[in-house]
Order: C-alpha cells, then sequence, then structure tokens
C-alpha cells in the first residue's frame, strides 16, 4: 500500500462535517431519549445529505463521514453507522423492487434499518446461528435452488415496491404500530400492532409453488431494534451446514410474529432483542443467494469494520482534545499539570497511539476501495487497533481530569460509557485477532507452496 495522506478537500469536509454535527446535531441528540431510536435526528442526517452518502461513497468517505461526526456528536455518528448497516445488504444484494421499496426511505431518514446478526448463542460465533428457517408445507423451500432462481420463480407474483410489507413510517418520525416496534416503559415485550385496521400492513400472501419459509428463534442484542423498520436477518435454511446453510432476509418490522425487547445496556444507543414466532418471509425477501447469506453478512462487516475504527478514532481524538485543554489551564503543585513530565509523557503517548490508530484506518479502507485482495486481514487490523486505542485514550483522559470526568453529563463520562462497545460488537477484539492469524497463515502457505 503507498503512503496515506488527506487531501485538502478531504480535509476541509472533515471540518465541515464536524461544525455541522456541533451546530445542527448535537442539539437533537441532546434532546433524544436514551436507549430509543431518534428519529429527528435520523431525519436531520438526512437531510444533510449524508445518509445518501452511504450508498454512493467508498470505504474511505465512509471512515472520513465516521471520525468527523464522532469528534463532534457520538449519537449522530452511531445513528448515521446504524443506518448504513442496517441497509447496506439491501443496496448491495438486493433485488431491484427491494431498493426501490427501502433505500429511498432509508436515505432521507424516513425509514429506520436495522442489521440482525447476533443470538443470545452466536455472538462472536456468526455461523453458528441457530434462527431457523423452516420451509413451509407446500413450498419449495431452501433445498430447491438458488435465492437468484428462487426469486425467478416468485417475480410474476410480486407486488408493487410500494405495497410491501413495513411501510414507511409517517412523516411526523411517530413510532408507529410495528410488531416489535414499541416496548413498554418496563422493558416488556414490543406490542404487536392491530393490523385489522389497515390491510396494507399485512405481507403479501405468495402463490403455492413459490418458495416460502417460517422465522422462528430470536436475535440478541441488535442496534435500533426493536424500534427499525425492517431488518436484514441471518438465519439458518440448511441445518448443519455452518457457514454455508445461512441465508439473508429482508424483514419488515411488522410482519405478524415478530415482536422485540428494548435492553438496557450501558451504551447510551438503542439496542434490543427480537423474537421470531413463525414469521413469514418468501423468496422475494431473500438478499442474495439462498444458503450464501454468510457472503453477504462477511462483505458488510468488511466494509464497516474499518469504519468501526473510524468512529473509535474520532472519540479517541474528542477526548485527547479534552485532555490537552483541561492539562493546559489546571493548576497543580505551582504549575500547570503539562509542566509535569508524566502528564506530558502520558499525552505524547495519547496522541502517538491516536495518529497510529488513524492511519491504520485509513489504509484499510483505501485497500477497501481499491479491491485489494488482503482486505480481511486489514479491516481486522484495523478495527482492533482503533478501538483497543480509543478504550486506552478515553480511559487515561479520565485519569487525568480525575473525579470531574466521572460526573453524569461530561464529555468523558459520556466517551467511557461508549468507548467500551465497540470492541464487542461487529467481531469483539478476540475474533479479529483470529482473522489476522488466519490471513497471515494462510498467506505463509501459499508462499511456501510457491
Amino acid at each position: 500500500m503507498p503512503a496515506f495522506s488527506l487531501e485538502p478537500s478531504q480535509t476541509a469536509r472533515c471540518a465541515e462535517l464536524r461544525a455541522l454535527a456541533e451546530e445542527r446535531l448535537r442539539p437533537l441528540a441532546e434532546k433524544g431519549e436514551p436507549g430509543r431510536v431518534n428519529r429527528p435526528l435520523v431525519a436531520e442526517l438526512g437531510r444533510l445529505g449524508l445518509l445518501e452518502r452511504l450508498f454512493t461513497s467508498g470505504a474511505l468517505d465512509l471512515c472520513l463521514m465516521r471520525e468527523s461526526l464522532a469528534q463532534a456528536c457520538t449519537e449522530a455518528e452511531t445513528a448515521l453507522a446504524l443506518q448504513g448497516l442496517g441497509a447496506h445488504p439491501v443496496h448491495a444484494h438486493g433485488t431491484p423492487a427491494q431498493r426501490e421499496r427501502w433505500l429511498p426511505a432509508v436515505s432521507e431518514g424516513s425509514a429506520v434499518a436495522a442489521f440482525a446478526l447476533s443470538e443470545p448463542g452466536a455472538g462472536s460465533d456468526a455461523a453458528a446461528l441457530g434462527l431457523r428457517a423452516e420451509g413451509e408445507p407446500g413450498g419449495r423451500g431452501a433445498a430447491e435452488g438458488s435465492g437468484a432462481a428462487l426469486r425467478k420463480q416468485a417475480t410474476a407474483d410480486s407486488e408493487a415496491p410500494g405495497a410491501r410489507a413495513g411501510r414507511v413510517p409517517d412523516r411526523q418520525g411517530g413510532a408507529g404500530a410495528r410488531a416489535g416496534r414499541v416496548p413498554d416503559r418496563q422493558g416488556g415485550a414490543g406490542r404487536e400492532p392491530d393490523s385489522s385496521a389497515d390491510p396494507s400492513a399485512q405481507p403479501v400472501a405468495v402463490p403455492d409453488g413459490s418458495s416460502r419459509w417460517r422465522l422462528t428463534g430470536e436475535k440478541c442484542w441488535i442496534s435500533n431494534a426493536p424500534e427499525a423498520d425492517f431488518y436484514t436477518v441471518f438465519a439458518r435454511t440448511t441445518p448443519g451446514a455452518g457457514a454455508r446453510g445461512v441465508t439473508a432476509f429482508l424483514v419488515p418490522a411488522d410482519r405478524p410474529g415478530l415482536t422485540g425487547t428494548a435492553l438496557d445496556m450501558l451504551s447510551p444507543h438503542p439496542i434490543g432483542a427480537l423474537a421470531f414466532d413463525a414469521v413469514p418471509v418468501s423468496a422475494d425477501d431473500v438478499l442474495g443467494e439462498v444458503d450464501r447469506g454468510f457472503r453477504v453478512a462477511m462483505g458488510t462487516l468488511n466494509l464497516f469494520r474499518p469504519s468501526v475504527g473510524a468512529f473509535a478514532v474520532g472519540m479517541a481524538q474528542a477526548a485527547l482534545d479534552a485532555t490537552l485543554a483541561h492539562t493546559a489551564r489546571r493548576d497543580a503543585f505551582g504549575g500547570k499539570l503539562r509542566d509535569l513530565q508524566s502528564v506530558a509523557h502520558t499525552v505524547a503517548e495519547m496522541a502517538l497511539r491516536t495518529d497510529a490508530a488513524r492511519l491504520m484506518v485509513y489504509a484499510a479502507a483505501t485497500a477497501y476501495d481499491e479491491g485489494a485482495p488482503d482486505v480481511p486481514k486489514r479491516a481486522a487490523m484495523a478495527k482492533l487497533l482503533a478501538t483497543e486505542t480509543a478504550q486506552y485514550v478515553v480511559d487515561t483522559a479520565v485519569q487525568l481530569h480525575g473525579a470531574r470526568a466521572l460526573q453524569r453529563g461530561h464529555l468523558l463520562e459520556h466517551l467511557y460509557r461508549e468507548v467500551r462497545a465497540p470492541r464487542i460488537y461487529e467481531g469483539a477484539s478476540e475474533v479479529q485477532r483470529g482473522i489476522i492469524a488466519k490471513e497471515l497463515y494462510a498467506l505463509y502457505a501459499n508462499l511456501e507452496a510457491v
């Protein structure tokens, strides 16, 4: 990979994004309720054109957006990233009807997306999914061909793009009456909608002969659940086949049998669990090919893992900036904190690690954009280094600030809660180390074979 530096236009765009985040996004974020989808914030991201850029930008631009937003408003960064994570499989693998139905609404911020991969018994081991997609009696199920062939069978039966279940929410950003959308205040299961009042909310029946499944099982720790408008859901269509028996489905939130529960987590963004009780899906809902959903998941994660690192770098930079200001002003021991060698050296270490992580993130994103063969390794390295670095920098910043940094509402108290989760989601640090080692040994084996 060549040496990397940003163009002046990219640097200027990052500064513009930080200013927009402070002036227009942070006030909306502060009005939001922790643990709930902030629909006004999502809509503002759409009005600013940032959500549309999720589908027109490369990996590096995605990283620059996430890093810039994270420095000024982590809630805005997370809202943007979750829209991209949930909707990217539709953009990359969806049918024309699926794209037309959902991507414009995601881009304008009127529909909320979610990526439903993790399960109570299959968090880091994504190939061990237990959510079952069982073929319906009278339907062909997954065994009779590829997703492309199955979709071809159902094409004649497909409804118009705007008539599919899981319609876009009202323009006022109301929660709507979708299954699993509105948890009760005690954290109980989301209530199901009264679909009888609106026949268009029911999924269109698939005629006999088309491939149909029923989804049964659970998903857990799903960001934007249970309030999303649709979910990219990964389910097992072939038992005992490991990663090769998983299929990706686009599941609108108002499908019968889909309910959800909000989870009270340390991180302030919305996270929930989903329950699937024989939720109907058909060939029209398949993303990509049947039994090839693991490719959809890994392709999405290879794009977003470097940008998780960018999110972490943005938080690290915010913590570093706060520390520079604090240590330059704080009187201690007859001088300023910065005059103490131990403090100055610690700040230098924080800056060193932050810049090193930033460069690795940019290099991984550039490799993705150039189609380099070692993207999985680079993406894993970038996420691992950046998230571990951010944890160190934020923790160290708290130590140098002292007790004031632990007060509710302090920037570092907020960052301290935000910084922990990225070391776990989209592949825990241990998973990233495993990916890196696997890629290294594969390269070694290839070199030995030459």
